[in-house]
């Protein structure tokens, strides 16, 4: 096995985003003495997602804003997609429910379809964990 260095990359996905490609790397850190800046950049940027008792409110986000280690920019955007997916999906849900966002509904729907065709031709290999074993059939 080859080493590969890893960074840490901080990641912004829109609520509209549709999969990695949707996802911006903002900056990354390029070694330990930088992660500070890093940090506090991404602290900045979720500041206005925090309410009057200092706790983190994913229905308040404008953007999904992730900080996650890994060795490649395409890497990083597919970690932070994974990641907020359901973050972005609490927060639609909770623009529909609170003030009937027609836009956010549109996206549910496309996302629940989505996820009905995904699992209608995945097949999970027994014994081994899904992330391993997805195997998508034609």
């Amino acid at each position: 096995m080859q080493y590969q260095q890893n960074f840490f990359y901080l990641c912004k996905t829109p609520l509209s985003a549709e999969g990695p490609e949707h996802v911006e790397v903002v900056t990354r850190a390029e070694d330990s003495e930088d992660f500070p800046r890093v940090f506090k950049e991404f602290e900045d940027l979720r500041s206005h997602a925090f309410n009057d008792d200092k706790i983190y409110s994913v229905v308040r986000a404008d953007d999904i804003y992730e900080l996650v280690r890994t060795n490649t920019e395409k890497s990083a955007k597919e970690l932070a997609y994974e990641r907020s997916e359901q973050e972005i999906i609490t927060n639609l849900q909770h623009r529909v429910m609170q003030d009937g966002d027609a836009n956010a509904k549109g996206i549910l729907k496309e996302v629940d379809s989505q996820r009905r065709l995904f699992r209608s031709v995945l097949v999970i290999r027994p014994g081994v964990r899904p992330a391993q074993s997805l195997i998508c059939c034609s």
